[in-house]
């Protein structure tokens, strides 16, 4: 399991024109569902998510994390994430999870971290326009 985290003021996901998901000062996770994937291994990326130290302190160290800082967070499904770019110029999704499964993994993020902290979500499959203002720029790539 995949999540691209980019510490944001803010960021929303709109479908066909219309926003489903938006957030404020808090964390944009673009999430990867691979086929090996399961609860557990949602439930170790959930953890690290939540409690990954990407802001700042008083001394303007990251030290604290998203719960820390009450912010929000907005999680938008990323196959493309899971993509083997080792050869060639075209990008292979044999590592990907079947969308069954990556939807049922996905849903099971979205209402975990939501039990723990405000999370909102983009719609699964969709072709969705993401925006953002990336916090630094400060980006991390988490994989379990």
């Amino acid at each position: 399991m995949i999540a691209l985290i980019q510490r944001v003021s803010q960021a929303k996901v709109d479908v066909d024109k219309q926003t489903v998901g938006e957030i404020g000062h808090g964390l944009l996770v673009l999430l990867g569902v691979q086929k090996d994937d399961d609860h557990v291994k949602a439930d170790r990326l959930i953890e690290k998510v939540l409690n990954y130290r990407v802001f700042s302190d008083a001394e303007g160290k990251m030290n604290l994390n998203v719960q820390q800082v009450k912010g929000q967070v907005l999680v938008v499904s990323q196959f493309t994430l899971a993509a083997d770019t080792q050869k060639g110029l075209r990008p292979s999704f044999s590592r990907g999870a079947s969308p069954d499964m990556a939807e049922a993994l996905y849903d099971y993020v979205v209402k975990k971290c939501g039990e723990k902290i405000p999370t909102f979500s983009g719609q699964f499959a969709a072709d969705m326009q993401v925006s953002l203002t990336n916090d630094g720029p400060v980006t991390f790539w988490l994989e379990i």
